[in-house]
């Protein structure tokens, strides 16, 4: 099915685009997620809004879309199953998504880890964490107390992996890349963990969490990854459904060298180092215990008040 329409609208270039409303994103990005645009024109529509930028209605929108076909894991429990995108993985710092993972199983939390590669130069989560010994769902299922899973995002949406994976045709990131750091994979009570990388998406990511009415923390985050930079403390925001429960702003200064994290680790050396500071946490960075701590706090509250 033609999108030409849509992408006349968006694709007049940094001055001249014009802004879909939320109800326009979502009938755009179900016809994408469905298969059904062909090649040139799916292509054009990724380039184009990577030139104009999503607004919050459009994020929200294409949320939408992909909220009435996105498989889930069920959550029958009162406790919220912390959700961390990986998509990104690791090239200069260690990979340390799988560290605040296992942080977080360790207070009691369960946490489903979902992501893939759209580039091959990077390490990935999912195969530290099969190194680490980790299980790779294969199914959905739901989550047994304290686990830690790693789920593929083709495996929650066909469709969006397609879409991510036009990343390797056009060398650019697209639309896709943002929502899989916002979408909730989980039917029950969920937080969510969204970066950014770049500064000013910061606004328009907090604004689409708050359309979506999300249990979230929002932080600036390591090479594109839901963790916390090992070497600064940065400003994070907690929001339940939608609402800004708790904000944490500290001064964005060096707490340690980047030297002091080894560089160039493959998996196995990744998942060695991992478990190398799991057995001596006086070792773990302050600003990942710290951002595991903020976690630990947004899912009690959640699980205590209705």
């Amino acid at each position: 099915m033609s999108i030409s329409h849509f992408i006349q609208k968006v694709g007049r270039g940094k001055q001249g685009a014009r802004d879909l409303s939320r109800e326009q994103a979502a009938e755009l990005m179900g016809l994408v997620l469905d298969g059904e645009v062909p090649d040139l024109q799916l292509g054009a529509f990724c380039i184009a809004m990577r030139v104009k930028g999503e607004t919050a209605q459009e994020m929200a929108g294409f949320l939408d879309a992909l909220d009435s076909r996105l498989q889930r894991i069920h959550n029958d429990s009162a406790a919220p199953v912390v959700v961390l995108p990986s998509y990104n993985g690791a090239r200069r710092l260690p990979l340390f998504t799988p560290l605040l993972a296992l942080l977080l199983s360790g207070q009691g939390l369960r946490v489903m880890v979902h992501g893939g590669n759209t580039e091959d130069s990077r390490v990935s989560t999912q195969a530290v964490m099969s190194a680490m010994g980790l299980p790779v769902l294969n199914t959905l299922r739901s989550l047994a107390d304290r686990e830690v899973v790693y789920v593929p995002a083709a495996l929650l949406s066909p469709g969006l992996w397609r879409l991510l994976q036009v990343r390797r045709t056009t060398g650019l990131r697209n639309s896709a890349h943002s929502l899989v750091k916002m979408m909730n994979p989980v039917r029950g009570p969920a937080v969510l963990v969204a970066s950014y990388t770049h500064p000013e998406y910061d606004s328009a990511m907090r604004e689409t969490l708050q359309l979506m009415q999300a249990n979230a923390m929002l932080l600036r985050g390591t090479e594109g990854e839901p963790v916390a930079d090992p070497r600064r403390m940065r400003k994070s925001a907690l929001l339940k459904a939608g609402v800004l429960f708790a904000e944490h702003n500290p001064q964005d200064t060096l707490s340690a060298d980047s030297t002091a994290y080894p560089g160039g680790l493959s998996a196995g050396q990744t998942a060695d180092y991992l478990g190398s500071l799991l057995a001596h946490p006086e070792n773990i960075p302050a600003p990942i215990l710290a951002q595991a701590a903020q976690l630990y706090g947004l899912a009690q509250h959640i699980s205590v008040t209705p």
